[in-house]
């Protein structure tokens, strides 16, 4: 019936490759399913409002009945919403801290009635205050959020960040003290992004340093609560702590690392989603770039 809350797919969908695109939302939540099957993807990410504003998007029974036909008729279920850039869960301001929450809280109701399994959310920034500080407002936000939110809905997950600013999640060691701290770690994971680890030091350009980051981030957090990888290049070196991504193979990481991620089997299952510049110089280059990761799995694999 209108408005019943929609079956949830398992995280990760179907069997066999998980990859996708960051997909606008123009026209209609669902359309970006359509654009996704047009550019024979198989995952997807998205905003369920407009990312740059407090202003919420109340769901209607049409906009449910859409996305979820587009989803049954697509055939993609690995799907993740990313949440707005203006929550601050780490922000000092009381104000601004209450209304991060209510914004998150919104977002994951949403999400839930979507029948979306994963919400992709920067941690915070602590603003000045310190690591500690921010890092404790995180979790407090955390615990909050999760509260007000229906047990069995979406997964929210903690995306590796690339340090610039006061940003907090650029340490692995960082996103596990905000995860000792929620009351319900189990429904929390992680998205790793390539742009984001690499501009916060972890080099992944080789295959000893790739396995050796990869090793930390099982040792720290767990592969096994790794849920989506956000592939992009980097624009800036490694360290530089600036998050500004760059097409497949074009940037500072360059081809190598991402041909190891696109073939390792440990990660096969997890949604990979493109977050690179969209339309430049005439080019589709999210199309380009999709090409490029396809064509760098192995046949045998």
């Amino acid at each position: 019936m209108p408005g019943d809350k929609k079956q949830k797919e398992p995280e990760g969908g179907s069997v066999g490759l998980l990859l996708g695109a960051h997909f606008s939302i123009a026209g209609g939540l669902h359309k970006a399913l359509y654009t996704a099957r047009d550019y024979g993807c198989t995952a997807v990410q998205i905003f369920t409002k407009n990312a740059s504003t407090w202003k919420e998007r109340i769901l209607t029974d049409q906009d449910m009945e859409a996305f979820d036909r587009a989803r049954q008729e697509t055939g993609i279920t690995a799907i993740a919403s990313h949440t707005a850039y203006l929550i601050n869960l780490g922000s000092p301001e009381k104000k601004k801290f209450d209304r991060s929450c209510s914004a998150l809280i919104h977002e994951m109701a949403r999400v839930d009635q979507l029948g979306i399994p994963m919400v992709v959310h920067h941690p915070g920034a602590h603003m000045e205050t310190g690591e500690a500080a921010g890092i404790n407002r995180i979790a407090e936000g955390i615990n909050r959020v999760l509260c007000e939110s229906p047990g069995n809905g979406p997964r929210l997950l903690l995306e590796t960040c690339a340090g610039q600013g006061t940003t907090l999640g650029h340490t692995f060691e960082q996103l596990a003290a905000i995860v000792e701290k929620v009351k319900q770690p189990e429904r929390l994971g992680f998205c790793l992004d390539t742009c984001h680890i690499f501009a916060a030091g972890y080099d992944i350009r080789t295959e000893e340093s790739y396995h050796k980051t990869l090793a930390a981030f099982d040792a720290v957090l767990g592969l096994d609560r790794l849920k989506v990888i956000h592939l992009n290049d980097a624009l800036r070196d490694l360290g530089s702590r600036v998050d500004r991504h760059a097409h497949i193979g074009k940037g500072k990481i360059g081809p190598s690392a991402f041909s190891l991620i696109m073939n390792d089997e440990r990660l096969a299952h997890i949604p990979k989603i493109l977050e690179t510049p969209k339309k430049e110089g005439g080019i589709d280059w999210d199309r380009r770039n999709l090409g490029v990761l396809t064509a760098m799995l192995k046949k045998d694999l």
